[in-house]
């Protein structure tokens, strides 16, 4: 799409572009920089921006605003990857994706040394120093590194050992030598290859392999032991306590010792949030958490290939595993680019079953969690305006910015037990203060509709009497029946302007009640993940609410007909107990200790249960074919 504005100098250099692989840079009339890209051919990848089919809104805002470009030459696509991240990182162009604040995230650095030191840095330094991270937890970093100068003798000080400055003799022997806390090697009283030895087993350490760590204290341990040398073996047994202790906190996620990454991404308008959980032989060891900017046009595949990009540029360790909940474009580049980088196999996948989908869902969650904490600070403030009610207001075509939203459900199994929930959103987020369960009272039998019915009347005859505040939208969980039973409700209380509508769960459809015809949104859209998000927890409230009436009855009549125990001891007991099982195989002491329970009671109870339990196995038994 070649707009009037679109310069005679631009289209003649797309014309004339290289065809080798390369990077490519596009500028505003202003000179600035606003997107880096990179391809395989730059000329064939460039030209398809101008495509008048181009229909990608990223495209096409993009291109409205490209004044120039220039061309860097690579040897290869994945020298093309390195560079484009390269400069990403550098000038942070308006539709690239990048870290927020990602200079200030600390890693750990090994120097490139004879006698390496290690600390803490925010900066990276090509000098052939070796770098582990980012993280994103400072206080568990600065722990980690405590426990590195507790269990290794490394030197702390700045100075830059070589072999002519050591010759020289001119740097003395501190304190930490003193107090064992450094073994000398300004002075040469550790050899470099004892202390290379030392270093590869705090890269084994950072690298979460543990048991390496373990196992190299273990046989200095017994070799001091052997040559009855006790003061070094006690000392290595301590260090070794500390570590065993400090992997004994680590959790146990699998039993195939495989070094795995298990990383979520969440998107909401223009936030983007990736966690990384680290797995090193099996064990969870930590989990880093990112904010992304520059990703409202992008959707979860593109922010994966680039999060994956700049994640794995400056980590030394590269996991031969890596899980993610949505496969990143250009995945066979991004594998053969780390690959390369850590000369062994890596698999990128998206598991679909067994232990491994647990591991991505507990990343999930905790993606889920970060982006809402954003998202509650964003709320908090006065003039905050959620790009999902922005969505939800274009695309339903509503009157108003829908800031106030309370949706109902309704639960019951064949008309019994049947409830109804009420919950409400504002600004985006759940307000659970205003959540409302409802006990059916008018209808029988099996009729979702009228049951709906009585839930919306009750709710809003009374927010009319009290003169409180009404929604800005009305969501129904169901289709077109509960829909118009909701409808005709709120005609009746002189309610119909309000906006209603309603969320199907097959085939996420909405229905709206001035039109005949369900309305299909994308599934990614900021609206329908609105929409979906309140009406499950809509369901999830409902379905609590029935199940505890469920319990209460199934308790209430199992204890009904024993003698002395009225509601409040039947109260006690549930709150005690939580369930008729609970109770069954409880001791009469134990029941006892429920206030109000005496021994008399306490053994009629056991009785009655008892003569309950074998009456049930007498039925089933009865019922069986053999």
């Amino acid at each position: 799409m070649v707009t009037d504005s679109t310069s005679n100098r631009l289209l003649e250099k797309i014309r004339n572009a290289p065809q080798e692989p390369g990077c490519y840079i596009y500028r505003n009339k202003a000179g600035k920089i606003i997107y880096i890209g990179k391809a395989k051919n730059i000329r064939n990848r460039v030209r398809s921006y101008f495509n008048k089919s181009i229909s990608d809104p990223k495209t096409i805002h993009l291109v409205a605003h490209i004044a120039d470009v220039e061309f860097i030459i690579t040897n290869t696509e994945i020298e093309a990857l390195i560079l484009e991240n390269t400069l990403i990182k550098k000038h942070h162009p308006r539709y690239n994706i990048w870290f927020r604040d990602d200079k200030t995230y600390p890693y750990v650095r090994i120097t490139n040394e004879l006698f390496p030191q290690v600390f803490i840095t925010r900066k990276i330094i090509k000098d052939g120093s070796k770098y582990f991270g980012p993280y994103t937890d400072s206080a568990l970093l600065k722990n980690t590194l405590k426990i590195i100068k507790t269990i290794f003798p490394i030197r702390s000080c700045q100075f830059r050992l070589d072999e002519k400055t050591i010759e020289r003799g001119k740097i003395k022997l501190c304190l930490d030598y003193h107090i064992k806390k450094c073994e000398g090697p300004c002075q040469k009283l550790i050899s470099h290859e004892d202390y290379t030895a030392m270093i590869n087993q705090v890269v084994a350490f950072l690298s979460g392999r543990t048991s390496t760590t373990l196992e190299f204290y273990r046989q200095k341990m017994y070799a001091a032991a052997q040559v009855q040398n006790y003061e070094a073996a006690a000392v290595y047994r301590d260090k070794l306590n500390v570590l065993q202790n400090y992997s004994n906190r680590q959790v146990v996620e699998s039993n195939d010792f495989i070094d795995r990454d298990v990383i979520a991404i969440a998107k909401e308008g223009d936030l983007a949030t990736a966690v990384v959980l680290r797995v090193r032989e099996g064990k969870l060891i930590g989990r880093d958490v990112f904010d992304l900017e520059g990703v409202e046009l992008d959707d979860l595949a593109e922010i994966g290939r680039t999060f994956l990009q700049q994640y794995y540029a400056q980590s030394e360790f590269l996991p031969s595993e890596i899980l993610i909940t949505t496969l990143p474009n250009e995945l066979e580049l991004i594998v053969e680019w780390l690959e390369a980088r850590s000369h062994t196999k890596i698999k990128i996948y998206c598991p679909q079953r067994g232990d491994k989908t647990r591991l991505l869902s507990i990343a999930e969650k905790n993606v889920v969690l970060r982006l809402n904490e954003i998202l509650l600070k964003k709320s908090q403030k006065a003039d905050f305006i959620p790009k999902s009610l922005i969505s939800l207001k274009q695309e339903l075509n509503l009157p108003t910015l829908p800031r106030h939203i309370e949706a109902f459900d309704i639960s019951n199994i064949q008309g019994k037990f049947a409830v109804g929930s009420m919950i409400t959103f504002v600004n985006a987020q759940a307000k659970t203060s205003e959540y409302r369960r409802f006990r059916i009272k008018t209808v029988s039998g099996i009729d979702d509709f009228a049951m709906m019915a009585e839930v919306i009347r009750r709710r809003y005859t009374r927010q009319i009497q009290e003169g409180k505040e009404l929604p800005d939208l009305i969501l129904i969980d169901g289709g077109k029946g509960q829909l118009t039973s909701a409808r005709n409700v709120l005609v009746d209380l002189k309610l119909a302007d309000r906006p209603l509508i309603g969320l199907a769960k097959r085939l996420e459809e909405i229905y709206l009640s001035d039109h005949d015809e369900p309305l299909l949104l994308s599934k990614s859209s900021p609206a329908l993940r609105l929409l979906r998000r309140i009406r499950d927890e809509a369901h999830r409230f409902a379905i609590n609410y029935h199940r505890t009436l469920r319990t209460k009855q199934h308790f209430n009549s199992v204890l009904d007909n024993i003698p002395g125990l009225g509601s409040a001891k039947k109260q006690a007991l549930l709150k005690a107990f939580k369930s008729i099982n609970k109770i069954r195989t409880a001791t009469i002491e134990e029941l006892m200790q429920v206030p109000g329970i005496g021994p008399q009671l306490a053994r009629r109870i056991k009785l009655q249960l008892f003569e309950s339990s074998s009456n049930n196995n007498g039925v089933a038994n009865a019922n069986r074919i053999d």
